[in-house]
């Protein structure tokens, strides 16, 4: 089967609409971020106030970019969650509309496999442990009979939430994670703080909570951002560690917004090194939220024949991702 797929990503902050072919190549990539205010997170209706004026634009920029006339379009894919509810409906009316318009199927994807499945078609891992880290996931996960399982996860924050709420303590605004990562290079000074590993599961909210008192006592932001990525990334690190150990596999890939951090991917490398295993991080600007991450998952599920009639769509904002069919992989 071979064709061009559209695909809407619009789960939080990002607006984004990619065009893909089905041998995999990335033809367009266009986005929109909604940035709150300093010191403050996302806002679900104003981010998607944001979405609803930035589609337009975002849509005829990607489909000018890929050079894909819509009538040569397969079909449309849109994320269905999980995410933030007026977020995700803005994308599923942007895809919806696209779909009755051209005639095309719709094909719904779940967030947290796109980053698994764009991940794998960009490094070419082929049956890794993943880390997926952002701002809506923490899960360390193997794919076994027909579904990504959960090997373990944050039982509370996710690490993005961990480091945007310790960053918007401190005035940022979100997403904190760069700001955080700049200002923990400046520092080497290890402040002692909570390390929570419960099986093999992972627990920030009293790091959190440490982390903010440390900055109310007068501590730098360096040093405490520092200490807060040491610890949380460590954390992380040992859980992904058992997981491989666990499953004998040899691959380590790391998706999701945070796999952009340096320091993190340093310390899966370190940790892989160990057990002979490689480690696949996707380029940083396919690591966060991006439409490619839809249409490539969309076009996969499309060749395995999901689709949704347009009248029954929905959007789900909560999705596990161990509860998603993944027939291409069977």
């Amino acid at each position: 089967m071979r064709g061009y797929i559209l695909g809407v990503e619009s789960t939080a902050h990002t607006f984004s609409v990619s065009v893909v072919s089905s041998d995999g190549r990335i033809l367009s990539n266009a986005k929109s971020v909604y940035k709150p205010p300093e010191g403050s997170g996302i806002h679900p209706f104003e981010a998607s106030q944001s979405h609803l004026a930035a589609a337009p634009g975002v849509l005829a920029e990607a489909v000018d970019r890929s050079g894909v006339p819509l009538g040569d379009l397969s079909a449309i894919s849109y994320a269905m969650g999980p995410g933030l509810g007026p977020c995700l409906r803005v994308g599923a009316v942007v895809a919806r509309t696209l779909a009755a318009s051209l005639g095309v199927p719709l094909v719904p994807v779940n967030h947290a496999v796109g980053h698994i499945e764009l991940g794998c078609l960009l490094t070419g891992a082929k049956d890794p442990v993943v880390l997926l880290v952002s701002g809506g996931h923490t899960m360390i996960l193997a794919y076994s009979g027909g579904r990504w399982r959960v090997l373990g996860e944050s039982l509370d924050l996710t690490l993005g939430q961990l480091l945007d709420q310790f960053g918007r303590h401190h005035g940022l605004a979100s997403p904190c994670g760069r700001a955080i990562e700049e200002a923990a290079s400046t520092s080497t000074s290890y402040l002692r703080l909570p390390y929570a590993v419960k099986g093999n599961d992972v627990s920030f909210s009293g790091l959190l909570t440490a982390s903010k008192l440390l900055l109310d006592g007068g501590r730098s932001f360096s040093e405490v951002s520092y200490s807060v990525q040491e610890t949380a990334f460590a954390m992380v690190a040992e859980v992904t560690e058992r997981a491989l150990a666990f499953t004998g596999k040899k691959e380590v890939m790391v998706v999701g917004g945070v796999a952009a951090n340096r320091r993190l991917s340093g310390m899966m490398s370190e940790m892989a090194e160990r057990h002979g295993a490689s480690v696949a991080m996707p380029p940083i600007e396919y690591s966060g939220d991006c439409g490619a991450q839809i249409a490539w998952t969309g076009w996969l599920a499309y060749k395995s024949d999901i689709k949704v009639p347009i009248e029954d769509s929905q959007v789900l904002q909560s999705w596990r991702l161990d509860r998603v069919d993944i027939p291409w992989r069977s």
